[in-house]
C-alpha cells in the first residue's frame, strides 16, 4: 500500500494539471502533503494545443507522472480522481465515466458549459452516491474568509475579476466563474435575478439575494486582478487577493476532501454558481433581468 493518497488527473489543457502536480510533489516552495499524482490523462483540445501540452507532459512526467491516452490506465490503482480539463463542453462527458469507478471527484472549474448538463452532473453524482465538489481557486482565498469575519453577515458586496476568452463556448461561464464564486461564498445562497450588461471591458452583474441583499460582479477584460468590498450594516471591508500561490488553499481543501471526506461545498452551490452565470449570460443578450433557475 502506498504512504500517500493516489491521485489520477483526467485532462491536460489546463494549466492547473501542472500546477496542483507542483504543490504535490513538484518544486514549489510551499507544499500540499498527503497526496501525489501517479497518472495523467490527455485528450486533444481546443483549450491547448498538442505541443502545449507536450511540454506540460514532460513536466508531469519529470515529477513521477505516468501521462496516457487512456482512460482505463489512468484510473488504474488510484483513490481519488481530478478532472482538470480546461473545456467545459468536456466535463460531463469525462464525468459519466469517472462516476463508475466510485472514487471521489474533484471537479475543476466550472461546472460544466451550462446548467443542462450541470444539473446531470449533479443528479448522477446523487443518483450513485459519489462524493464530488468542484471550485475555483477564489473560493479559499484568504482574503475573502477575513472579509467576512470582518463584516459579519454582508448585505452588499462587491467583486471584481478577470474575463479571459474563452477558446470556445461561454467566456463568461468559463472564466467569469472565478468572480462569481467570490460573490457566492461572501453572500452565501439564495440568489434570486441577475440583471448583466456587456460592454469592451467585459460583463457587470447585479445580483439580488433575498432580505433586499445585493452583490454585484465585475468581470473585467484585459486584467486578471481580484478583489472587492463586502459590507454590513455597519462596517464595511476592502481586500485584494494576493495572487502570488493562488492555489495552495486550494489543492489544500481537495487534500482534506479526498483523505476525510467532507466537501467544502455542496452539490446546491456548485449548481447555483452554474444557475447565476447562464442568467447573466442570458440578461447580456436580453437586456432584461433574468431569474436565477437552480
Amino acid at each position: 500500500m502506498a504512504s500517500y493518497f493516489r491521485l489520477g488527473m483526467i485532462g491536460l489543457d489546463t494549466s492547473h494539471s501542472v500546477e496542483f502536480a507542483r504543490l504535490l510533489q513538484g518544486d514549489s516552495p510551499r507544499k500540499v502533503f498527503g497526496m501525489r499524482v501517479v497518472s495523467c490523462m490527455r485528450f486533444p483540445s481546443s483549450f491547448q494545443s498538442e505541443d502545449g501540452q507536450n511540454a506540460r507532459q514532460k513536466q508531469l512526467e519529470a515529477w513521477g507522472v505516468k501521462v496516457t491516452r487512456s482512460f482505463d490506465e489512468v484510473i488504474e490503482e488510484v483513490d481519488g480522481l481530478l478532472l482538470e480539463i480546461n473545456d467545459p463542453a468536456l466535463h460531463w462527458k469525462y464525468f459519466r465515466p469517472a462516476t463508475d469507478t466510485k472514487l471521489p471527484i474533484f471537479m475543476d472549474k466550472p461546472l460544466a458549459r451550462n446548467l443542462v448538463e450541470g444539473k446531470k452532473i449533479i443528479t448522477l453524482a446523487r443518483k450513485k452516491h459519489i462524493k464530488m465538489w468542484g471550485s475555483s481557486s477564489l473560493r479559499f482565498a484568504p482574503e475573502l474568509s477575513e472579509a467576512v469575519h470582518e463584516t459579519g453577515a454582508p448585505t452588499l458586496c462587491n467583486v471584481y475579476g478577470a474575463m479571459g476568452k474563452a477558446a470556445a463556448g461561454s467566456s463568461l461561464v468559463w472564466y467569469g466563474c472565478h468572480a462569481f464564486e467570490m460573490l457566492s461564498a461572501l453572500m452565501g445562497g439564495g440568489a434570486k435575478t441577475v440583471r448583466a450588461t456587456a460592454g469592451e471591458r467585459g460583463v457587470v452583474s447585479v445580483v439580488e439575494f433575498p432580505e433586499d441583499r445585493r452583490g454585484v460582479v465585475e468581470c473585467n477584460s484585459g486584467t486578471y486582478f481580484y478583489g472587492g468590498r463586502v459590507q454590513s450594516a455597519d462596517k464595511v471591508h476592502h481586500f485584494a487577493v494576493n495572487m502570488a500561490n493562488p492555489y495552495f488553499e486550494l489543492v489544500e481543501a481537495v487534500r482534506d476532501f479526498m483523505m476525510k471526506g467532507k466537501a467544502p461545498v455542496s452539490l446546491d452551490t456548485m449548481l447555483e454558481v452554474q444557475a447565476m452565470l447562464e442568467a447573466a449570460e442570458r440578461s447580456t443578450k436580453s437586456g432584461r433581468i433574468e431569474k436565477v433557475k437552480v
